[in-house]
């Protein structure tokens, strides 16, 4: 037993940095280090050792005083924490454009994430072949997910279309959901939606970049959200 905070105390941002700090043991480790100090971690994560050291708190105590941690141990841990020892099966809905690159993307499988089925409503679409998977009408979804049993979907889908087409995912039991729509979608508690949107990201940076005579502000080249 680590000693683990409880899920629901630990703040959302913790969360989401953990993939990092599991990104850069993988290249640590891939390197041949073996002990990592949290001076070194905060370097490569342009944080501080003393936010190192919080965020890893939270779930035990992996560490000692002066000796930094055991590399491999650590992303062990922390990838037992976050569930990727395991493999996870991925659907998407919506194969326009981005869906068909969503597809086409090389990046899940080696870390553990397998598109197994992919679904659209367009019925030119319907039946062809992108990524190696035929696509299959969205009316299928609840079948297909009771057959295959993904636990996390992609939903790819324009913006007017977006709260439906999750609603559909949600009753099929999926609880985890990645939305490209530039849409912040209602759902129900237990479940997870991450939004991506490039222009909402695109937008929030030209704060920085907008001085209040137009031009470029200044702001520190390593400041990052």
């Amino acid at each position: 037993m680590r000693g683990e905070t409880p899920l629901h105390q630990i703040p959302e941002v913790v969360i989401l940095r953990l993939p990092l700090y599991v990104r850069v043991l993988a290249e640590l480790e891939s390197a041949g280090a073996d002990v990592v100090s949290s001076q070194t971690l905060g370097r490569l994560l342009h944080s501080t050792p003393a936010q190192i050291r919080k965020d890893l708190s939270y779930f035990g105590r992996f560490g000692k005083q002066g000796r930094g941690y055991r590399v491999g141990h650590l992303l062990r841990e922390l990838r037992q924490i976050m569930g990727l020892e395991r493999e996870w099966s991925v659907v998407l809905v919506g194969v326009g454009l981005l869906g068909k690159a969503i597809l086409s993307y090389q990046g899940f499988a080696p870390q553990g994430f397998h598109v197994v089925a992919a679904f659209d409503a367009d019925p030119e679409l319907v039946g062809t072949t992108v990524g190696g998977l035929v696509v299959r009408h969205s009316e299928e979804l609840a079948e297909v997910v009771r057959e295959l049993k993904p636990q996390l979907a992609i939903v790819a889908v324009p913006a007017h279309a977006c709260q439906r087409v999750i609603d559909h995912v949600v009753a099929t039991g999926i609880k985890g959901i990645l939305n490209y729509a530039p849409y912040q979608a209602q759902v129900p508690d237990g479940v997870w939606v991450r939004d991506i949107d490039p222009v909402v990201t695109l937008q929030s940076m030209t704060y920085y970049l907008k001085g209040s005579d137009g031009k470029a502000a200044a702001v520190p080249a390593s400041k990052r959200g």
